[in-house]
């Protein structure tokens, strides 16, 4: 077969891929358009918390958007590819321990923003403890902690992207997905992400589910024939290893559901009742893991080894299926990605209008949230392209800052009574003793710095000599159920 004709089905296959993911995108952007004709008003309420009216179905879909992002299908295959058994004990391990403590936890948390007519995570703490300048702190610290997060979105996208084929201009593809992004938020605020998260809900299983089914039946037929295999190295953690991923599985399963990025779809809920039944179904979405293990066991075993293990689940996508239903898949990875960039956006633009700037959104709220949402899409685009080492690191440091939330929601479950200037000093200590301890390399056993960190925190504001019944508010037994 001569050069001419490869390049030329290449560039085939590239366009039908194109094509494929463009009409994916414009179907999503009409999803996002129904959620706002769905909409009777477009209030700041609805823009941020959907007016608190999303019954358990549709809460169960806008949450598990958050959770099972573009790193299920790229960041979770290429972790065991490179890391081994290791990275999924840990990585399952703090999902299947996040969800009973969401659903013992999550109507709780809908209650106090609903008491405390919230539509931030900032506008909980500050009116619980009395303080603004500690609403001011804490948002402070949520935009620390979610602007990594929004800006790893971009890296993701970018990694589809390139997969797809479409690495030459990536500046391009990236504004391109930077203005979908806004669409989603202008059009429908949360309740457009609702809506758009069906269809990449579907999209995701196909695809996730047609790569492990392909790479099952091939493996069959390879192991069957005289194909030379190689066995997989997944080495099983130990040692410190093994104290890393338990410790992980503690810290990130206990705290998952009070950090920034996650809880304030709780607020979104119609009752503490619509909460605990969507958390009910919340592990049926791990029925794709399985299929991602085949998956990246088949690059293993049978293909070269990849330079880049961010490529390895569209790499074995390209290898066993035919061009439409990668597309297919790769569609369902940039939707993921477009609907936490999305959310995302939104939450800090709504906690720099409401919470740190107030002023500037006094007249026009919702032109002042939008104004927001395009300047953290456009700085977080200008580090994608410039700096993404750095902001990779950076990720990293704001996990260990938005898990530390959790001990302030102890506080206000438990009432535990303690001011604000306790609160903030816990929060501000744990943050800093997880960073230190990662900055710095220094391993305690190999404890995750994150639970050391968080441990001082709770320590600090749990500790009974700063305890006074005059810093907080008492509540009655119902509002702490």
């Amino acid at each position: 077969m001569s050069a001419d004709i490869v390049v030329s089905m290449v560039m085939r296959a590239v366009h039908m891929t194109g094509m494929i993911v463009a009409s994916v995108l414009f179907l999503s952007l009409g999803a996002a358009w129904l959620a706002r004709v769905r909409s009777r008003h477009m209030s700041v309420e609805t823009l941020l918390v959907a007016d608190r009216a999303l019954p358990a179905p549709m809460l169960f879909i806008l949450t598990v958007g958050e959770i099972y992002s573009i790193g299920s299908i790229v960041a979770f295959p290429a972790g065991l590819y490179a890391h081994g058994v290791s990275y999924g004990y840990w990585f399952l391990g703090y999902l299947l321990l996040a969800f009973p403590v969401g659903y013992f936890v999550g109507p709780a948390i809908w209650r106090r923003a609903k008491q405390y007519n919230a539509c931030t995570l900032p506008e909980v703490f500050g009116r619980h403890f009395g303080s603004i300048a500690f609403e001011r702190l804490t948002a402070w610290a949520c935009v620390i902690a979610l602007v990594p997060w929004g800006q790893f979105q971009f890296i993701g996208l970018r990694s589809v992207l390139d997969t797809m084929g479409f690495s030459a201009a990536p500046a391009a593809g990236l504004a391109g997905c930077a203005v979908i992004a806004f669409a989603y938020v202008s059009l429908g605020g949360v309740r457009a992400s609702t809506y758009v998260a069906f269809l990449k809900d579907v999209l995701m299983l196909f695809g996730i589910v047609a790569v492990g089914v392909g790479a099952i039946c091939m493996q069959y037929k390879l192991s069957a024939g005289h194909a030379v295999i190689t066995t997989p190295t997944l080495p099983l953690p130990t040692g410190s290893s093994l104290v890393f991923a338990i410790s992980t599985i503690i810290y990130q399963g206990v705290g998952f559901y009070f950090q920034p990025s996650v809880t304030p779809y709780l607020f979104t809920a119609r009752s503490a009742q619509a909460v605990r039944r969507a958390m009910v179904f919340m592990p049926l979405y791990m029925v794709m893991y399985p299929f991602a293990v085949f998956a990246t066991v088949f690059a293993l075993r049978f293909l070269p080894s990849l330079p880049n293990p961010n490529t390895v689940f569209f790499h074995v996508a390209a290898t066993l299926l035919p061009p439409w239903i990668v597309a297919l898949a790769a569609a369902g990875a940039l939707l993921a990605g477009l609907l936490v960039l999305a959310a995302t956006s939104l939450n800090i633009a709504a906690m720099m209008t409401r919470n740190i700037a107030p002023g500037l959104g006094r007249r026009h709220p919702k032109r002042a949230i939008n104004l927001a949402v395009i300047l953290f899409l456009v700085l977080a685009l200008v580090a994608t392209a410039h700096a993404p080492a750095i902001m990779l690191t950076a990720l990293n440091l704001s996990g260990y800052v938005g898990i530390q939330f959790a001990s302030l929601w102890f506080l206000i479950l438990t009432g535990w009574p303690v001011s604000a200037r306790i609160a903030g000093l816990g929060l501000l200590s744990g943050a800093g003793v997880a960073i230190a301890l990662f900055a710095s390399g220094v391993s305690i056993g190999g404890i995750n710095p994150g639970l050391i960190g968080f441990l001082v925190n709770c320590g600090i504001v749990f500790c009974p000599l700063w305890r006074s019944r005059s810093d907080v508010r008492v509540h009655n037994k119902k509002d702490l159920l």
